[in-house]
């Protein structure tokens, strides 16, 4: 399903965004245009109705002041862990479904079933990871949606060659009265995901890795768990997926696919990042997993996360772990082979980290 980081974006914040940026005017991007237009005609359509139905019913929701987020850079098994923590009766994470039209999801679902039924691929595109519109997902794409300040704006209309580096400040507005702004709009979304569900929000999100500080104001009682895995995955996997992400969903032709020491060094921006930023936590409210311990003992791992956080590791979730795990079973990892000099490019760049959480 290309162009699935816009799709479900209102009218108004459509035409910004276009207004804005630059748009090459090529068939395969100016078709695109026209899906995201009619698209976000209707998503109007559904939030319009949607306020009328529910309007005050979620104004009158508290926000919920203790999510639990997990950070960590991509393709370090954060959406392997949003999804065992899914199966707690106890929590809920965003879905797909709702992360794609956070503005109207409540009353738009069965109108938009059978649509995504037919244009949703069964896997996502990097990987072998089952889609659905009801499987967890990233609530990035609902703040994209929601609060017009996002890095995935400069993903669909890419102006350099800096994006995978992450070097940019777009992870939140630059003026003090656009971020109070943001904070809104965040504290509503979970206020909605609340009314929805009435459970713990579990949250995946690799880009709020530099917003931890933010976070932590909207959210006093918030959790953070930090994923982590060895660099030599991590960097090829990503190189993988941002390759496909940029090609499915941008709408210009500036930029180019991002270069192995491109996402090298975003990978230590964002372990630096959560390094300086993790300070200001309570110890109780930070943990960090590697993904190799989870993936050999998901059990084991999962029950000194909960004793950590205090949480109840109850029979009918260690229940739900094993019927899930065991549908998991011919589930395959992509495999990517890096040369000597790749390797030595990636240690060389990360060395301090890999010393930290003893990647060799």
């Amino acid at each position: 399903m290309k162009n699935y980081l816009t799709a479900g974006i209102g009218f108004s914040q459509l035409i910004r965004l276009i207004r804005k940026n630059s748009i090459s005017f090529k068939p395969r991007y100016i078709l695109r245009c026209l899906f995201l237009l009619q698209s976000s005609l209707w998503t109007d359509i559904f939030s319009h109705l949607e306020n009328k139905l529910y309007g005050k019913q979620i104004e009158n929701t508290p926000v919920p002041e203790d999510p639990i987020f997990i950070i960590g850079h991509w393709r370090t098994g954060t959406t392997l862990l949003h999804q065992l923590l899914n199966l707690d009766a106890n929590l809920a994470a965003p879905t797909l479904f709702q992360v794609a039209l956070p503005s109207c999801f409540l009353c738009s679902y069965h109108y938009y079933s059978p649509i995504f039924s037919t244009l949703l691929s069964k896997y996502r595109p990097m990987d072998n990871v089952r889609l659905g519109m009801n499987e967890p997902q990233e609530d990035e794409y609902a703040f994209y949606r929601i609060t017009g300040c996002s890095p995935i704006e400069r993903l669909v209309f890419p102006k350099n060659q800096n994006y995978f580096i992450l070097d940019h400040s777009s992870f939140l507005p630059d003026n003090e009265k656009d971020k109070s702004i943001w904070g809104i709009q965040v504290r509503n979304y979970f206020r909605k995901l609340q009314f929805s569900n009435r459970k713990r929000i579990i949250s995946k999100n690799p880009f709020n890795s530099f917003r931890i500080k933010e976070l932590v104001a909207l959210f006093p009682k918030a959790k953070f768990i930090h994923i982590i895995r060895n660099p030599y995955d991590v960097v090829p996997s990503t190189l993988n997926m941002w390759k496909i992400v940029y090609t499915q969903n941008r709408l210009n032709c500036k930029g180019m696919v991002p270069c192995l020491e491109d996402v090298t060094k975003g990978l230590d921006k964002v372990l630096t990042t959560i390094q300086k930023e993790s300070v200001i936590l309570n110890t109780e409210n930070f943990y960090v997993m590697k993904f190799e311990d989870l993936e050999s003992d998901p059990f084991e791992e999962l029950r000194k996360l909960y004793s950590w956080f205090e949480m109840p590791f109850e029979p009918p979730f260690k229940n739900q772990l094993e019927s899930f795990l065991i549908n998991l079973g011919p589930y395959r990892k992509n495999e990517f082979h890096l040369s000597k000099e790749e390797k030595e490019l990636i240690s060389r760049q990360l060395f301090h980290h890999m010393g930290i959480f003893n990647y060799q």
